[in-house]
């Protein structure tokens, strides 16, 4: 999977409130509103700033963040990017 890039939809597309643990975002081209808990606020920054492949991503978070195994931390980023391109929080670029 290393290689495909994803970026966070426009800011404009993208109404995000934080919510205690949750972050509620509500994307104007769907006009669905998504209920997401950590670590997706956090991809959605990193992916927000710059097109990043999986294994930039967990770069850019473990920066401040302990990711645990690499090979476990990658899988389940890739899962939240696919589900996240399914809803259209993400495309890939």
């Amino acid at each position: 999977m290393s290689g495909v890039r994803y970026r966070a939809e426009s800011a404009d597309e993208l109404v995000r409130r934080p919510l205690d643990d949750l972050h509620l975002i509500f994307h104007r081209r769907s006009g669905q509103t998504h209920l997401v808990a950590s670590p997706v606020p956090e991809m959605l920054d990193a992916l927000g700033r710059q097109a990043l492949d999986v294994d930039g991503l967990c770069a850019v978070l473990s920066q401040d963040y302990d990711l645990g195994e690499p090979d476990q931390a990658r899988a389940e980023l890739t899962a939240h990017l696919d589900m996240l391109d399914a809803l259209g929080l993400v495309r890939r670029v």
